[in-house]
């Protein structure tokens, strides 16, 4: 029986993923061994010293760093057999927030809202052959030009896995509660982001406000943090689309438990963990992660005074939409909530 052509390309697309996914599951248990790559291929014999000296100690195994980002790692991979049952397949599309550097062998999921400006900044700064030396000379807005740095879903399959495989893989997260206010606070707030207002304001003031008045219909810029909780919880909102980036759940963004993270970097001690990547990738003499200078930065302080106005049945709601998050990483309930 002849199969339909659109049969055969979404049989192409299942085969695909799959291997993707078998090929790099039977790579991480062989984490000390170097894959099977073409000669002119590999970064260098550094880049595999230095994933060596992150498994096993070497001369890092007496620093406090090391023995946390080895232990986050352990603290991750445990959550995830505990509190995930199914291990779906990956397919490319799932890649596209895994920027790669070739140059330094690394891969970084970024995370908005976790210092990803800083860290594309920096990646444009180490793939750019001499284009930049100095982060913060980039402009915020051209850090997130599509083009400037390649992700993982633009490579073959036989490359991802490649790369899946040998290279460092990293990603920084942040308590699940206080990025969430900070999205809140940087898109529906700011007046310059009017983008987000007619995109997301107006729907949320649509259908989470009684009696909304013509201009907030029209603009949806006075969104209120609690209309914005209840955007999220709203089962009707993930039925229609995905969340956006700025508000998704780091656990759908990057996959935690499919792809084995080398490095989990935390927003709480970014300038120390920023370092411990930037040495690992034998990178250290080239750039240096940027210090913030922020004097109004989204802390625990502020998020309490966000959610005080929310009521336990809500906070409740959206505890249990973010708790992965909080599992995987090792993120306390907190203590404001009244659940």
């Amino acid at each position: 029986m002849r199969i339909p052509r659109g049969g055969r390309v979404f049989l192409a697309t299942c085969a695909g993923s799959f291997f993707i996914l078998v090929l790099y599951y039977q790579s991480i248990t062989k984490q000390g061994v170097e894959p099977a790559v073409g000669r002119g291929d590999w970064p260098g014999k550094s880049r595999r010293k230095s994933l060596q000296t992150l498994y096993s100690g070497g001369q890092l195994e007496s620093s406090a760093a090391n023995a946390t980002l080895q232990g986050r790692r352990a603290l991750l991979e445990e959550a995830c057999r505990s509190h995930t049952r199914k291990r779906r397949v990956l397919a490319p599309e799932d890649l596209r927030h895994l920027i790669v550097d070739d140059k330094h062998g690394l891969v970084y999921c970024y995370v908005p809202k976790v210092a990803c400006t800083n860290w594309k900044r920096v990646l444009m700064v180490l793939t750019g052959n001499g284009r930049y030396s100095d982060p913060l000379a980039i402009p915020a807005n051209e850090a997130h030009v599509a083009g400037n740095l390649r992700t993982l879903s633009e490579y073959s399959v036989s490359e991802i896995n490649r790369r899946l495989r040998g290279y460092l893989k990293f990603v920084f997260v942040r308590e699940p509660f206080e990025r969430l206010v900070s999205a809140y606070r940087n898109k529906f707030t700011r007046s310059y982001n009017s983008a987000f207002h007619k995109r997301y304001g107006t729907k949320i003031v649509r259908r989470h406000r009684p009696n909304p008045k013509p201009e907030a219909l029209a603009k949806g810029d006075d969104v209120s943090f609690q209309e914005f909780v209840q955007y999220l919880v709203d089962p009707r909102t993930l039925k229609e689309e995905p969340f956006n980036e700025h508000w998704e759940r780091v656990h759908s963004l990057c996959h935690p438990c499919l792809i084995h993270y080398d490095v989990v970097g935390k927003y709480e001690t970014l300038e120390q963990d920023s370092g411990a990547v930037l040495r690992l990738a034998g990178a250290e003499g080239e750039v240096r992660f940027p210090t913030s200078s922020k004097s109004t930065r989204t802390n625990g302080d502020m998020s309490a005074r966000f959610f005080k106005n929310i009521s336990p049945f809500f906070q409740k709601k959206l505890l249990n939409l973010y708790r992965m998050d909080f599992l995987l990483f090792n993120y306390s309930t907190p203590g404001y909530l009244r659940v």
